[in-house]
């Protein structure tokens, strides 16, 4: 079933904006995959690890407003910036490692036993394929606005009507902030842009997938799962995630109104309560 969060009434004036809140302490460190080092923080303790995988415009600066909210929740919180992205060297372009290998190299480094995956568009590819290799390690999965990159001829062919050639070139705040938020949140705004020119300092590193990921692959998940969009969200509009849905039919499938390809951060109050909603169901 597909639950579209509302909101009873638009707020006055035309957003109320969330500040972001203070950080609660967390240990920082870097994990060797091989051919590179890459940079985590960890809030440590004794609860659950939820491990949160950055989209590809962003890094594991960007998840401000989850970071406290699910450590005051009783969770462990960690979150790993990809080969390239900040505070992560990038080792050799050529050579640019396999995504749930490079996951894997970061929860044995911790000493984690299994891990709630909470992913961001490009991070629900990698979140997705450490799933279906180590499915004995995850508790749960969350895939938020994430096309996935499904090589299946069906989900191609809607991919390319949902965005023409030119869409690649656009600004990434255009292509990936609703425009409620554009237009009701210029600090907010302002902090996503300084996040975003600070995720990738050189080259952009994208990692490897071991296999296509293909629909039966997908539905040989059957972990709890969580799908979420932003109902403006251009890369994954609530089309698309019905779609994946169908292959998906055991996961939650949640709606946020006003947001787009990051809910997380536009409508951070309404995403942490769902999140938190489907964590708590785990226990």
């Amino acid at each position: 079933m597909v639950s579209t969060t509302r909101v009873a009434s638009l707020p006055e004036p035309v957003w109320v904006p969330v500040p972001i809140p203070p950080q609660v302490p967390a240990q920082e460190g870097l994990v060797d995959v091989g051919s590179a080092k890459l940079w985590y923080w960890d809030t440590g303790g004794p609860g659950h690890p939820v491990i949160l995988l950055h989209a590809g415009t962003q890094s594991a600066a960007g998840w401000a407003y989850q970071q406290p909210v699910l450590a005051k929740a009783g969770y462990r919180v960690i979150a790993y910036s990809r080969r390239g992205y900040y505070r992560s060297e990038a080792g050799d372009s050529d050579n640019p490692g396999i995504g749930s290998d490079d996951l894997h190299c970061l929860i044995q480094h911790l000493k984690l036993n299994k891990v709630h995956l909470v992913s961001a568009a490009q991070g629900g590819f990698f979140a997705i394929d450490y799933t279906l290799a180590y499915p004995d390690k995850v508790r749960s999965l969350s895939v938020i606005s994430s096309y996935m990159g499904i090589t299946d001829a069906d989900y191609i062919e809607v991919n390319a009507r949902l965005r023409p050639p030119f869409f690649a070139a656009l600004p990434h705040d255009f292509q990936e902030l609703s425009p409620s938020y554009r237009a009701g949140n210029p600090e907010g705004h302002a902090a996503w842009l300084a996040l975003e020119h600070q995720a990738i300092p050189g080259k952009r590193i994208t990692p490897k997938r071991p296999q296509p990921l293909t629909w039966a692959r997908l539905e040989s998940i059957k972990h709890p799962a969580m799908l979420m969009t932003g109902d403006s969200d251009l890369y994954t509009p609530p089309s698309l995630l019905r779609m994946q849905a169908q292959h998906m039919p055991h996961a939650e499938v949640h709606i946020v109104p006003e947001a787009g390809h990051s809910p997380y951060w536009e409508q951070p109050t309404i995403f942490n309560e769902i999140l938190l909603a489907f964590l708590a169901k785990q226990k």
